[in-house]
Parts: C-alpha cells; structure tokens; sequence
C-alpha cells in the first residue's frame, strides 16, 4: 500500500509562526557520550509543524484538543492541488472540491518551498474568508493545508479561524504535500492528547485508496 507521511520534520531551529516559542531538542543524555540510554528535551510550541487548531485555538469554552472527536481526522479526503499562481483559497478554488468531501487538505505553492527551507515565510498562501465561509457552507469538517496558518490576516482579527473553529470545522496546518498527487486518499493524523490542550503537534499520513 503506498503511503505519504505528510508531516514536518521537527528539529532544534526550525522555523515557527511568528510569536511562537522557539523550538529546541537538546540531548540530555546520549549513548555516544558514555551514558546507558539516550533522552532528550523538548522545548516547543503546541503549533509546532503540523499541528492541529481545535475549536478552543480561537472560541471561548470551545473544545480543547484532547476533546474533540478523533473521527474527524481519520477517514476519507481530498487532496486539491492548486496552480501556483493562486494567491488564497477562495470560492473559485474551493469549487474544486467534490462536492460530497468532508475532508479536504489543499496543495499550494507552499509544498515546494518547504522543500527549499523550513523557516517561517510571510507570502505564504492561506485561507481566504470567502474560502472559510463556502467550505463550511459545504459543511467540510476538516481543512487542511501546506501553511503555518491556514489564514493570512493583517487585521489580526482572524476570521478564518473564527469562522472555521466556530462551525467546528477542525483544521491542520503545516502539512508536507509536494510528493502528493492530486486525488482521494485515507488520512490517518493524531495530535497529541494535551489535557485541554489549545493546539496538538501531530503525525499524519495518506494512504492511497
């Protein structure tokens, strides 16, 4: 059975979104230093790499990542592939998606320059908010996508969050999908059970149906 893992690698220096908590990997104990077993600490941010934003991420008493139902994050999905030309999703490129798919993970020109760098780039494409509102209208319960965030916002008034979280469309971010062709696969992702957790790194894969 072929297989995508569709994660980030994570590594001490790796790029985050700006505000997060730097990420270190310091080895506390090391068999090539003499020691019996090998150990290390992690200091990072819970929207690390691929991560997933539950509804508490943006929604007041919303719930928190070891609360929502795992269900919605394995099963069925869609990957788009969009040209890369695309600035933001909108209702153009969310007419793409079938019109049946509960899931969707969107392919841009983000997957190629992940390849390049895993530090944190500002023209990154997004989400936008005509994009949220068609993609809940469908009712699509999870939106993934190549980004740090799924929404790129000067406001700082995070409407695709909002609207997204809001309808309890759950949403992971920093995916890997530059060796993913476009077409329908089973995606397995589990964040980490992070008691009322705000956010959940997690390791996702495709597999080809």
């Amino acid at each position: 059975m072929r297989l995508w893992d569709i994660s980030a690698p994570i590594r001490s220096g790796m790029g985050g979104f700006p505000g997060d908590s730097p990420v270190s990997v310091t080895p506390t104990q090391s068999l090539s230093r003499g020691d019996p077993y090998s150990i290390s600490a992690l200091a990072l941010s819970s929207h690390t790499g691929t991560h997933v934003d539950p509804p508490a991420h943006f929604v007041p008493g919303g719930l928190t990542v070891d609360q929502i139902d795992l269900s919605i994050l394995n099963g069925p999905c869609r990957v788009v592939r969009l040209p890369d030309e695309v600035e933001a999703v909108g209702t153009s490129e969310v007419a793409r998606v079938p019109t049946d798919t509960s899931r969707v993970l969107f392919r841009t020109r983000n997957s190629t320059r992940w390849r390049e760098t895993d530090q944190f780039f500002e023209d990154y494409v997004a989400v936008a908010p005509t994009g949220a509102e068609a993609l809940v209208r469908r009712n699509v319960r999870l939106v993934g996508i190549d980004s740090l965030s799924v929404e790129r916002d000067p406001t700082g008034r995070f409407p695709v969050h909002h609207r997204l979280l809001g309808a309890g469309t759950l949403i992971l971010e920093g995916l890997r999908l530059a060796d993913v062709p476009e077409g329908d696969y089973d995606l397995n992702c589990l964040p980490l059970r992070l008691e009322r957790g705000d956010g959940g790194l997690a390791r996702a894969i495709l597999l080809a149906r």
